[in-house]
């Protein structure tokens, strides 16, 4: 994902919990969570590993679709992770 690229991103945490943000600049802000210096949710629960990311055409959209996932059950959005990982393993 390039730099500047608005987008919404999941990672799984060592205790296998998810956490959602948004961003636009996806490595830099994977990085930022494993030093540390990301979310106060994920400074404990180090390190993270991304498992999903969608783009979007401006941050707007992006910020609802954010807001839309989290209120996702974690079966629901286990199978989206899920869906979305098979499509870049075909």
């Amino acid at each position: 994902m390039d730099a500047g690229k608005d987008c919404i991103y999941v990672v799984r945490c060592r205790d296998n919990s998810l956490y959602t943000g948004y961003t636009n600049h996806l490595e830099r802000r994977i990085k930022q969570h494993n030093a540390g210096k990301g979310a106060k949710y994920t400074r404990a629960r180090r390190p993270v590993t991304l498992v999903y990311t969608q783009p979007y055409p401006d941050k707007s959209q992006a910020l609802r679709a954010e807001a839309a996932f989290k209120k996702l059950s974690k079966a629901q959005k286990e199978a989206l992770i899920e869906d979305y990982q098979k499509g870049l393993n075909s």
